[in-house]
């Protein structure tokens, strides 16, 4: 069972109030359906959309639906739920706001009558969600959330509806027809707040905490493996040129101070600066920072240069 079965499993199960039922049943039907004036068909791989399709129409308009289950052999072996609409037809376009009464056609998009609060707009976005949309299960590799959406008008429409409440969603071209995504994590969870699929929005933001923080965790890993690996290769720098100070006869230029710093380099050749301070104030009982030893290392290093252009 994907996660976009569930989140449809979840929010097919809400209770809503009349306006809401045809704002929703709206967006399901403009999504995806084959609409004429004598029937309405509509198909969906998910039994608990199918059933609150048929719950719907039954309730407000009191027309049973046919249904009829076939077998899905392209790709996956899902069962497709064929939902068909043949009495009242004219009727529940005219309610659901997908019809031009001027010109007495199918309209582009919905009237504002579908969408003119929030909840309204919010369920409409919920039955655009339960036909044409799918979310990846946050535990993938990617954030995604998508509508597939049949013809540029809608997809600009729902688009417009998305952002409205400010989901940064985008439009772009597929082979057959447009997607609607959103990207962003944040988003999609506010989406999931949106249509009410509160189990969903619990759950991603779990996966989503805990991705983050293994995601921090390896970049702090990262950083202490890069943090090591420049010290290990400052520290070799610093033994080649006390060896070619001192293969240059050189060594008694540098002072005591010097001379001992480069001596306790040699000796613990795999400790950062910090780490040798440490040791050399513990060692010696003088406190010795570590800005005061890179600026020892820095007079050793202007030798071993003067020595070389020598």
């Amino acid at each position: 069972m994907t996660f976009s079965y569930k989140i449809k499993e979840e929010i097919s199960k809400l209770e809503s109030s009349k306006l809401e039922k045809i704002s929703e049943l709206s967006g399901m039907l403009r999504t995806n359906s084959d609409i004429k004036i004598y029937c309405i068909r509509i198909q969906t791989e998910n039994i608990n959309v199918a059933n609150r399709i048929f719950k719907t129409i039954k309730e407000l308009y009191n027309v049973t639906a046919n249904i009829t289950i076939r077998k899905n052999y392209n790709f996956k072996k899902n069962e497709i739920y064929i939902i068909e609409i043949k009495r009242n037809v004219l009727s529940i376009i005219k309610d659901i706001g997908l019809l031009n009464e001027n010109e007495m056609k199918l309209s582009e998009v919905p009237n504002d009558s579908i969408i003119c609060d929030t909840e309204l707009k919010s369920s409409f976005i919920r039955g655009c969600f339960l036909i044409g949309g799918s979310i990846n299960d946050p535990k993938t590799s990617r954030y995604h959330l998508e509508f597939l959406i049949p013809d540029l008008k809608l997809a600009e429409f729902l688009c417009t509806q998305l952002n409205d409440f400010n989901l940064n969603a985008k439009i772009l071209r597929r082979k057959k027809g447009y997607m609607v995504y959103i990207k962003e994590s944040e988003k999609i969870c506010d989406f999931l707040k949106l249509i009410k699929a509160y189990d969903g929005v619990m759950y991603y933001e779990d996966i989503r905490v805990y991705r983050d923080k293994i995601n921090m965790t390896n970049r702090l890993n990262n950083c202490e493996q890069a943090n090591l690996e420049k010290s290990m290769k400052t520290a070799l720098k610093q033994i080649n040129e006390i060896k070619f100070i001192k293969e240059n006869d050189a060594y008694d230029v540098l002072d005591e101070k010097l001379k001992e710093v480069a001596e306790f380099r040699i000796k613990y050749p795999e400790s950062s600066l910090l780490e040798l301070s440490e040791i050399i104030s513990l060692e010696t009982g003088v406190k010795i920072t570590k800005s005061c030893l890179n600026h020892r290392f820095r007079k050793i290093k202007d030798l071993a240069e003067n020595l070389r252009k020598k």
